[in-house]
């Protein structure tokens, strides 16, 4: 009984033995999975502007593209450099060193980018930024694998200051969070104002993320400038622009011209106060249809309508994957002639038209002026903006001749 048994039981070892072998070699051909990574600000004063909105826009755009390119799923991470510069480059050694991260987005905040763009500048990895600001990104700070995708200090100077001074809002005075973004927002509008024919009176330079305004705006009230720009974001300009309306700056006669604002920024603020503020935009979820589907999708997750850099993670890392797919490799040198290569077929989503990404690495797109609603136009909670003008890419940004990045060709 005992031999018939090991008869009949032998051909069941053997294919077990064989599906065992089988299944060693799939394993064994399984690719890693393909990791993007987001250096995000989650619990400091630009966290509302990018943090979890912009780890969900990414998770949207994975889940869009189908959660999986050249047979390697998708994985998406995010760490919160609490504003810190020296933990963002150790967040982003980590993930590429250690976590086998291939791309980095985001990155809110400009001494943030700037640290986390060396070290993806040093590993030969792509960095695209959404949150910061500085055009030293695309200038001296530039790489071969580095994107500025959505704004930057030029832009947003050149789209408001050109607009306020030909309005006849022709004296300034800045007050300027102290450092990268904020002295690159402050010199590069000076510069639009001084070519217009308008004068800067004068400035005063305030620590990041300030709860205590009132010395600044004392030195702004008494410089009789029709406009105080505020070259900050996020918390700091809620703060200028809520303890304004306290000091009674705008009853005064002068204008505040907040040079970076997100449509986070004027919900917190509340139109009463916020109403009549002229300022310059990426996008709005509220443009066209396109916007509006992808805002309600948003929101369905996040209960808040996206910004501007949220939505431009969501096109950027779609465009990403697209040229992934396209060049068949993660390589960043073929990853980035596609994304560049794209001219001829431009950046055409709910986010842009006709974008596309320079030698800089400067995504070019429209920008947009917008003026604040009063109360009584607004049809509920961030219905906030009207379109004042479409600005032209070419017409918003540095133009490439007067770039200062080494990859430029002269």
């Amino acid at each position: 009984m005992t031999r018939i048994l090991s008869g009949a039981l032998a051909p069941l070892f053997a294919l077990a033995s064989v599906l065992s072998l089988t299944s060693g070699a799939v394993h064994a051909q399984e690719k890693p999975p393909l990791k993007i990574g987001g250096v995000l600000d989650m619990s400091s004063l630009y966290a509302d502007i990018t943090g979890v909105g912009s780890e969900t826009a990414a998770k949207m755009a994975v889940e869009d593209f189908g959660g999986e390119v050249l047979g390697r799923k998708i994985e998406v991470l995010a760490a919160d450099h609490l504003n810190k510069a020296d933990l963002a480059a150790n967040i982003a050694r980590d993930m590429i060193d250690n976590q086998g991260v291939e791309m980095i987005y985001d990155v809110a905040a400009s001494a943030t980018a700037l640290a986390a763009g060396e070290i993806a500048k040093a590993r030969n990895k792509i960095i695209i930024f959404n949150g910061p600001g500085s055009v030293r990104l695309t200038n001296e700070a530039c790489g071969p694998y580095t994107v500025h995708y959505v704004f930057d200090t030029f832009a947003q100077a050149n789209v408001t200051g050109l607009a306020a001074v030909k309005s006849g809002l022709d004296t300034w005075f800045f007050l300027t969070a102290d450092y990268a973004f904020g002295q690159d927002l402050e010199k590069d509008t000076t510069n639009v104002i001084v070519k217009s024919g308008g004068k800067v009176l004068g400035s005063v330079r305030h620590p990041l993320n300030t709860s205590d305004f009132s010395s600044f705006l004392l030195q702004a009230q008494a410089s009789k400038a029709k406009v105080i720009g505020l070259a900050n974001a996020g918390g700091d300009t809620i703060n200028a622009i809520k303890q304004a309306a306290e000091f009674g700056l705008t009853k005064s006669g002068q204008k505040l011209s907040p040079l970076l604002a997100f449509v986070s920024d004027i919900d917190s603020v509340g139109l009463e106060t916020a109403q009549g503020l002229l300022l310059a935009e990426a996008w709005y979820w509220d443009l066209n249809d396109e916007t509006r589907a992808f805002t309600k999708r948003f929101m369905a997750r996040t209960k808040r309508v996206p910004t501007s850099a949220q939505a431009g993670v969501y096109s950027s890392v779609l465009h990403y994957l697209n040229a992934v797919k396209a060049a068949g490799t993660t390589d960043p040198a073929a990853v980035m002639k596609v994304m560049k290569v794209m001219k001829a077929t431009p950046i055409n989503d709910m986010f842009a038209k006709g974008g596309h990404i320079r030698e800089d690495g400067r995504m070019v797109h429209d920008m947009y002026l917008f003026e604040v609603k009063k109360p009584s136009e607004s049809k509920g909670r961030s219905d906030d903006y009207k379109l004042l003008a479409t600005v032209p890419g070419d017409q918003a940004f540095q133009p490439l001749e007067a770039s200062r990045c080494a990859l430029v060709k002269k």
